[in-house]
């Protein structure tokens, strides 16, 4: 991977380090004259104190003592300061599930009557959650397409408090301008959300001028198909202490021992993401020759209407999902997926085997082919998650699934 962390980069207090030595790096508490090079798993959920005054100073943040697991817990805090770490921030709020970070950033931002500029592909947990608060809050949502940061400010009004973008879009692989779209908000004094599930390591949203990161811990971070988790990380200290203040009645809180499994996935992510980007490369390469298939979306190809972009945004790789379309539609896309042997039919990402959906008959079977094609998503579209298998192994199970498709 590229050097992009500056002259400070080989700094030993750690604060200059790369973030594929910092994934690896943790710092658990010292017991006694030595420090564990695991961080311990404390599964307690209640802490006891030896005076009321000290009891009463651990409500005060989340950077206080533990006393009560939905405050806090060391192992999950070991975790957020690793995520912390990793995205360059001030800190960060771990959840009991991705959707929980997404619900404790909107529900602790907004208010009733608020308005918010969403990009137009997110993910449809995030979607659904807008229309709930559409609904039962009177939140306005205006969407914009996530490359074009006249829009955002076309899109401003008095009452915008949040910009939602994606890094990388599901299943579109679409890249957002992130630098551009978030100084367009800066500017109007609106808060950026970035959702940096597809692309840890790969790009961190507040160099680019986000103030939230979300991601999904259960895919990538975690890694092994075994957690389901959240995180929010945040640009400074003020807006991390009101998101998590008003996260607590909220209940998202994490399993300590979620979090401990997902601590030590990140020991691996650098390798895994790596890997993952390098397969899919080679993967949307070998799909983008095939006459069975009408188009390849990977921000990696050089015809991605984004690929510019992706190489100044996501220099070190393009991550390890990809999309294609086959030429048979709708039943093509199902049959793929129902033939393929190696490659698994699963709903996520990240993980250390390789997953695939068809979204015209599972995520998005709600919709006709007109409101797919308005979501950018094609009858014959198929998603593939990318995992660490050998990718000719995994090039000869998609040919024959493509084979029997065709």
């Amino acid at each position: 991977m590229t050097d992009s962390h500056g002259p400070d980069a080989h700094d030993l207090d750690g604060r200059g380090l790369r973030p594929e030595t910092r994934a690896v790096h943790h710092r658990p508490p010292r017991l006694g004259g030595s420090r564990p090079l695991s961080p311990p798993l404390h599964q307690g959920h209640v802490f006891s104190f030896d005076g009321a005054d000290d009891l009463a100073a651990a409500f005060e943040g989340p950077r206080s003592d533990f006393f009560y697991a939905r405050y806090g817990n060391p192992t999950v805090r070991a975790l957020e300061d690793a995520v912390t770490d990793l995205e360059g921030g001030a800190g960060a709020l771990i959840t009991s599930s991705g959707m929980g970070a997404v619900n404790a950033v909107l529900m602790g931002l907004l208010r009733t009557g608020d308005h918010v500029i969403a990009q137009s592909c997110l993910y449809g947990g995030t979607f659904s959650l807008l229309n709930d608060l559409t609904q039962r809050w009177g939140v306005e949502v205006d969407m914009v397409s996530g490359d074009d940061p006249g829009e955002v400010r076309r899109a401003v009004r008095p009452r915008t408090r949040l910009l939602i973008l994606e890094t990388i879009a599901n299943p579109t692989t679409q890249v957002a301008d992130l630098p551009a779209l978030a100084a367009a908000a800066r500017e109007s004094g609106v808060t950026t959300v970035v959702d940096n599930t597809f692309a840890p390591l790969l790009c961190r949203p507040l160099d680019h001028g986000a103030d939230i990161v979300i991601h999904s811990t259960t895919k990538y971070l975690s890694g092994h198909s075994d957690t389901i988790g959240g995180a929010a990380v945040f640009a400074d200290e003020v807006l991390h202490h009101t998101v998590w203040k008003r996260s607590l009645d909220l209940g998202a809180t994490p399993d300590p021992f979620a979090a401990w499994l997902t601590t030590r996935g990140l020991a691996t992510l650098p390798l895994r993401i790596a890997r993952a980007g390098q397969t899919a490369l080679d993967l949307a390469t070998r799909l983008a020759a095939h006459p069975s298939v009408a188009h390849v979306s990977y921000p990696g190809l050089p015809q991605h209407p984004q690929h510019e972009l992706a190489k100044r945004l996501l220099p070190d790789g393009a991550g390890g999902v990809l999309s294609f379309e086959l030429r048979g539609g709708r039943e093509a896309g199902r049959v793929f997926t129902d033939s393929v042997r190696l490659v698994s039919l699963a709903p996520s990402l990240g993980d250390v085997s390789t997953l695939v959906m068809h979204p015209a008959s599972t995520s998005h079977r709600q919709l006709d082919a007109a409101a797919l094609a308005a979501a950018g998503i094609g009858e014959g579209t198929v998603r593939i998650a990318v995992g660490l298998e050998h990718p000719d192994d995994l090039w000869a199970d998609i040919e024959q699934a493509i084979a029997k498709a065709s």
